[in-house]
């Protein structure tokens, strides 16, 4: 698993070949759940969220920032091939999003332990679900193929509301529901605990550090309908020993998991591959 070292960044698409790469987008066949696409549990993937994007790994999927990727990056995926994956946080709001100033003073409850600028949302509120589903219309406008919903385990920190695992599967189920109805693939991000209850509603999953934490062993609620589940590791174990990675990735092949080794800011600097 070599590492992919940085990479200097390449200029984005001009509006004009993005068009063009718009327009030549391969056109994808009907799953059989009636989404245009749904992801395989042998697809590849990167995943990038902050820095310019680069656009040259041969995977299957690329997960991306709904709000700073640009959409000559999106054209210029599909025209290779790739499926796009559009993340976005349904259940903090980050201050520096530009819709940030639509949140009520009701709708924001406390931080989040550890990312300054963000904080969780009352996910019952009826205004927050409105900018939710704005924004999968905004993921549908910019052609990405799926979402990542991030965030939707509330019920599980201390967010000043009183959230509940039946408020948090209620969400979560209406959150796939309106990707769903926008011909989207859509991810359960994390929420572990409840995998059980959500996995029928869902297409695929992201998660983080479930090696770190032993919770993959839930996952096969996913692999074992054929959907696939994106996990990333942050340990610098991983990085800095090769015996450690190898040891992971053996453990990611047996329970059917595709894992990156990645920094914990998203932004391309290095990648493992257990793939």
């Amino acid at each position: 698993m070599p590492l992919a070292s940085p990479r200097a960044p390449l200029p984005f698409a001009s509006l004009a070949l993005a068009g063009a790469l718009l327009a030549a987008a391969p056109a994808f066949a009907d799953s059989p759940g009636g989404l245009a696409w749904t992801p395989r549990v042998t697809d590849t993937w990167q995943w990038q969220l902050t820095g310019r994007i680069d656009t040259r790994y041969d995977v299957d999927v690329y997960d991306i920032d709904l709000f700073e990727a640009p959409q000559s990056t999106i054209a210029e995926l599909h025209a290779q091939g790739r499926h796009v994956v559009c993340y976005f946080s349904a259940g903090s709001g980050e201050k520096w999003r530009p819709d940030y100033d639509q949140f009520l003073p009701s709708d924001l409850g406390k931080p989040l332990d550890g990312w300054k600028g963000e904080r969780w949302l009352d996910t019952r509120s009826a205004n927050v679900r409105s900018i939710m589903a704005a924004r999968m219309d905004l993921a549908a406008d910019k052609r990405c193929d799926g979402v990542e919903p991030d965030n939707v385990d509330a019920y599980t920190a201390k967010s000043g509301f009183p959230l509940t695992k039946a408020t948090q599967v209620d969400f979560n189920t209406w959150i796939a529901g309106e990707a769903h109805a926008r011909g989207l693939a859509v991810a359960l991000k994390n929420d572990v605990g409840q995998l059980g209850q959500l996995e029928p509603a869902f297409d695929f999953a992201v998660n983080e550090q479930c090696h770190q934490y032993r919770e993959c062993g839930g996952y096969t609620r996913f692999t074992g309908h054929g959907k696939p589940v994106f996990n990333a590791e942050y340990r610098h174990k991983y990085v800095d020993d090769p015996g450690e990675r190898a040891a992971l990735c053996a453990d990611a092949r047996a329970e059917n998991l595709r894992t990156l080794v990645l920094p914990v800011q998203l932004d391309d600097r290095f990648r493992y591959s257990c793939d």
